[in-house]
């Protein structure tokens, strides 16, 4: 038994321990002072876009689109079931497989349907604990498929004939025909997943008012591996490491999303170092070369992920004869687009002659279908004379009672398609064609209306995948019945066009396709129906010490792979 004596000669041995432990010479000085000795230092990462967002997920706000960094935000704090990889093939993210002929997933059913199914990864769940069910993407369908919701619905929707929740972790998506971007379905822009815990009610009581909900911003959950926690209007979104992300946690336990518009402050921030990594559109092609000779200690990761075209008005066109292929073709001809690839890209890019970008094996697959207009302002001016217009004295083309030939060339809200509607209207007006640039306001671009009722043309900036050509079908029209949704800007409707379309949106063997995708290209290029300028290289820099990072076009859904090595 311990007397009073030996309990207290053993409490002066373990103070005088203690008092030698906090003496130990070895023992550092900043371990001697920190509470928090021991404890990982948090992980930040800054990441800059050139845009501010108006909601966390990106289609149900169609502005959004023309919004840099909209869609990355919507990948950092979402989880879609597949996403593109850097090839551009489909991987995995919330579901265990992606659904193809040769795992089985994929059925093409004996009548012509066809059935592909997704299965959830165990634990997946949604950022508030409540687990992602199979029900939360039949209501997403129903939702994207609402037409009392003003959203830009992906082209897909038009074969999708079900939508039903086999059990808490399965879901089959029955298609009325073959559709060659099945697959893509529930992945990122065309129906990534939406939390049918919250939002519910407010479809069932008045889905017109949907789009007001403060779900989409100061309420929003998400299934992806960083959750919100503050949005400053004008200056940063912050996130935070998801611990419940299926895919594992983060490694980065912060990132802050940072809103700078200016491009000038955004370099100096980059080689400052106070930015880690720039996302989205918005440096050019020679502020990258500039960037990438002052910052030592960045990388830069280039994909030539879209293209410029130049939108024809064929909607009720001012003036009419935009309408006419013989003008389109000679604004082809009169538009030097190698001059405008060497002063606008740096010599990094190259001439646009079809919508389908050079990274992808489709292109050299459609090549030899092409027709092509090299710079020959001799053909061009040809081409206008044979429409009955005559040089004025001040070089200016006019009609028969003197009127000048004069056109309106839009932006579309974008810093490279306000650069190049400048240098492509002096190409014009050289050639003889009053042209008038036109950029356009990034606020005024939440105006539906007037963006598809421009006047003339209209210069955008979209992405160039081969099965992008679906949103150029007459059904994608923005109208005033649809409340001008869609993305067919130029507003086409030709019948042969949409059933050539059609065809290729359900040929699933690859050379018969194939032989769709060069009937298309060539009727395209032939008919001028949009007017390919030049690959637009997308520009994303990054510090040397941030890994893991397969920026490619701002895709951001390796974004709890990546790590700081110092």
């Amino acid at each position: 038994m311990l007397t009073l004596r030996t309990l207290t000669v053993l409490l002066v041995i373990g103070v005088l321990a203690s008092a030698c432990a906090t003496r130990d010479p070895s023992t550092s000085p900043s371990t001697q002072s920190s509470p928090t000795a021991g404890v990982a230092r948090a992980k930040r990462v800054t990441l800059a876009v050139t845009g501010e967002p108006t909601g966390y997920v990106a289609r149900m706000t169609p502005t959004q689109n023309s919004i840099p960094g909209a869609s990355v935000l919507e990948q950092l704090v979402n989880g879609a079931l597949a996403e593109e990889a850097p090839d551009h093939s489909l991987r995995p993210l919330l579901a265990e497989d992606v659904p193809s002929l040769q795992n089985g997933l994929w059925v093409l059913l004996p009548d012509g349907r066809m059935e592909l199914t997704w299965k959830i990864r165990d634990g997946a769940q949604w950022q508030d604990g409540t687990p992602l069910t199979g029900d939360d993407l039949v209501f997403t369908a129903a939702v994207d498929q609402n037409k009392d919701i003003a959203i830009l619905r992906a082209a897909g929707y038009s074969w999708v004939q079900g939508v039903e929740a086999v059990d808490p972790h399965t879901i089959r998506v029955t298609w009325t025909q073959p559709y060659i971007g099945a697959e893509r379905m529930f992945t990122q822009g065309f129906a990534t997943p939406l939390p049918r815990h919250l939002l519910e009610s407010a479809v069932a009581n008045d889905p017109s008012h949907l789009l007001t909900h403060p779900y989409w911003v100061q309420d929003y959950v998400g299934a992806g591996p960083f959750i919100p926690r503050r949005w400053t209007p004008g200056e940063a979104i912050v996130l935070e490491a998801n611990s419940t992300y299926v895919l594992g946690r983060p490694k980065i336990d912060e990132i802050e999303m940072r809103f700078i518009s200016d491009l000038n402050a955004l370099m100096a921030n980059l080689i400052a170092g106070s930015i880690d990594i720039n996302m989205g559109r918005g440096l050019t092609i020679e502020q990258a070369i500039e960037l990438q000779s002052r910052w030592p200690d960045g990388k830069m990761d280039l994909e030539q992920s879209s293209w410029i075209n130049v939108m024809p008005q064929y909607l009720n066109p001012r003036p009419a004869i935009v309408a006419d292929v013989n003008f389109r073709r000679a604004l082809l001809y009169g538009t030097d687009r190698q001059e405008l690839v060497d002063t606008l890209q740096g010599g990094l890019s190259s001439i646009a002659d079809v919508y389908v970008g050079p990274q992808y094996r489709e292109h050299a697959e459609v090549a030899s279908s092409l027709i092509k207009y090299p710079y020959d302002p001799r053909r061009a001016a040809q081409l206008i004379e044979s429409l009955g217009y005559r040089k004025g004295s001040d070089g200016t083309y006019r009609d028969a009672s003197g009127a000048p030939l004069a056109v309106e060339l839009r932006s579309n809200g974008s810093a490279i398609t306000e650069k190049t509607i400048v240098a492509v209207a002096n190409l014009w007006s050289r050639l003889g064609v009053a042209t008038d640039p036109e950029a356009v306001p990034q606020p005024q671009m939440v105006d539906r209306e007037y963006v598809a009722t421009f006047p003339g043309f209209r210069m955008t900036r979209q992405g160039n995948e081969p099965e992008s050509v679906t949103r150029w079908h007459s059904r994608q029209t923005p109208l005033p019945e649809n409340r001008f949704v869609g993305p067919n800007y130029s507003r086409y409707n030709n019948a042969e066009w949409d059933a050539m379309i059609d065809r290729y949106a359900v040929t699933i063997p690859w050379d018969e396709r194939m032989q769709l995708l060069r009937r298309i290209t060539q009727y395209m290029t032939d008919n001028a129906v949009i007017m390919g300028m030049f690959y637009d290289p997308n520009p994303t820099f990054l510090t040397k010490s941030l890994v893991n990072v397969t920026a490619g076009d701002g895709n951001v859904r390796d974004a709890h792979l990546w790590d700081l090595t110092h």
